[in-house]
């Protein structure tokens, strides 16, 4: 083999041409696409949108080379957003930024101690929930663009959809939406339209953002009151970006490092935080852009799509400002079709699909649309899966009984899994009263899994002790003979 194709062979596959193309050309959409949704969040914030725009360069470009799930953009968020915005309306900037950093540093620690790992107890109903939600408030978001503004967005705006849909099916060279915005720009443009543009968003900013430390006290008292929103802060932006990269681990097929992901979204919020910006997390709707609609595949459309987004702002400021914002509700429109799973509610799913997993749904979708919050429909939507699942398993652990002919005793054969939510219910399947002098309880068929179970079969034997009857238990598999061993006589009986 000539060492020109070993070469190649070696080289990473961004390097390739058609790739490169792809990638490139996905981090110039991304980074136009982020522009207007940056100044946004800037004002949920309170903030200039300067900063939401910093915020969005650092987060991109840091999580780019620190991340763990290739291909996913994390800029500044609304979820962020709205996290520190009391905080920095009652304390003022300098704080939020120190809550930025300490952010940082809790989802490293998180993300050291394995939260990562958490995501395998996401059911998939939540996932598919999550993914709906999301999909609807995105949609949400762009609902005000189109409320009192002059009649020329909407045929721009339908104009949009149309190149969006039809240009693919010409070319897959150039990505659709960045088609759509040079053309819908070209045209307001020439044609001198009055549309609501980008630079009616706020002002871009001009020179790239500079280091130094957040203007605050360095006391306790400082600690103890940018915690609880950092730690708040740090909860809601590990959720939603290991929930987008579990997420992009199923559209592009491959596998991702969540423990990677969980630190290297601290390092970019505390490198965020040290340049002055808000912070931020994964964004889905761009993320979906990238990934789904532009086809990126590598940390190289990340990286460019914060260096775009700069130089975008600083170079190519006045053009930016002239997009019309009908151009990126578009875009985001399409986004919000191909992200939403209409599988997930055509009729026949729904008839298939048990009413449990459609509950769980439903609850994500609702509580997240209701409370603009991902992270809460997701632990609503976990918490009432467990619930389901529990109620579930608990109906099948059963209790038989057989008594000897000659009536000296009775076996009681116990099946299923032993929790909290199963055992309680054993308890009262015995006859303690009438079940002769000797009791056996088989649980060769079971499974003891807690200490709730263990509590149970005390207090079992405790009932049959106050009538002067003997109890003995047999079966026991290993792992819950060693617990059994461990708590029985060491718990409260319950009687």
């Amino acid at each position: 083999m000539s060492i020109p194709v070993r070469l190649r062979g070696l080289r990473p596959s961004w390097l390739s041409p058609k790739v490169l193309r792809t990638e490139v050309l996905a981090g110039l959409v991304v980074a136009l696409a982020l522009i207007p949704e940056a100044i946004s969040f800037s004002i949920i914030a309170g903030v200039d949108p300067a900063i939401g725009l910093f915020a969005s360069f650092t987060m991109a470009v840091t999580i780019a080379v620190v991340g763990g799930r290739p291909a996913m953009i994390s800029a500044a968020t609304g979820a962020v957003a709205l996290v520190i915005a009391p905080l920095n309306r009652q304390h003022g900037f300098g704080y939020l930024v120190a809550a930025v950093i300490l952010a940082g540093v809790f989802q490293i620690v998180l993300g050291a101690l394995g939260v990562g790992k958490l995501m395998r107890f996401i059911p998939r109903s939540v996932m598919v929930g999550f993914v709906n939600s999301l999909a609807i408030l995105v949609f949400m978001a762009q609902v005000p663009e189109l409320r009192n503004v002059p009649w020329a967005v909407y045929p721009l705006l339908a104009a949009g959809l149309a190149l969006l849909v039809l240009f693919p099916r010409i070319t897959r060279a150039v990505p659709a939406p960045l088609v759509s915005i040079a053309i819908l720009t070209v045209i307001t443009v020439a044609a001198g339209i009055a549309v609501p543009t980008v630079g009616d968003k706020g002002a871009l900013p001009s020179a790239l953002p500079v280091p130094g430390l957040p203007d605050v006290p360095f006391t306790l008292a400082t600690l103890t009151t940018v915690a609880p929103y950092a730690f708040a802060m740090a909860l809601v932006g590990l959720m939603e970006s290991l929930m987008t990269a579990k997420l992009v681990d199923e559209i592009t097929d491959t596998a991702s490092s969540k423990t990677r992901e969980s630190i290297g979204q601290g390092v970019a919020n505390i490198v965020t935080g040290f340049f002055g910006g808000m912070g931020g997390c994964a964004m889905i709707g761009q993320t979906m852009i990238n990934v789904k609609v532009s086809g990126a595949r590598t940390r190289l459309s990340t990286f460019l799509a914060g260096v775009f987004l700069m130089v975008l702002c600083i170079v190519f400021g006045p053009v930016v400002s002239e997009i019309p914002m009908a151009a990126l509700v578009a875009v985001m429109i399409m986004v919000c079709f191909a992200t939403f799973d209409w599988h997930s509610v055509a009729p026949g799913t729904l008839r298939r699909m048990p009413a449990g997993e459609i509950t769980v749904m439903v609850v994500t979708v609702a509580c997240v649309v209701v409370t603009h919050n991902l992270a809460v429909g997701v632990v609503a939507g976990s918490v009432t899966a467990m619930v389901i699942f529990a109620r579930r398993v608990a109906r099948l652990a059963d209790v038989t009984a057989v008594t000897d002919p000659d009536g000296s005793q009775v076996v009681y054969a116990v099946s299923g899994q032993l929790f909290f939510a199963s055992s309680n219910e054993i308890v009262g399947r015995f006859d303690y009263a009438g079940d002769p002098d000797r009791i056996v309880i088989d649980l060769s068929a079971a499974h003891v899994w807690d200490a709730s179970s263990v509590a149970a079969l005390d207090a079992i034997e405790h009932r049959y002790a106050q009538r002067g009857k003997t109890v003995e238990i047999t079966g026991l598999n290993g792992p819950s003979a060693h617990l059994h061993r461990k708590l029985s006589g060491e718990l409260a009986t319950a009687d």
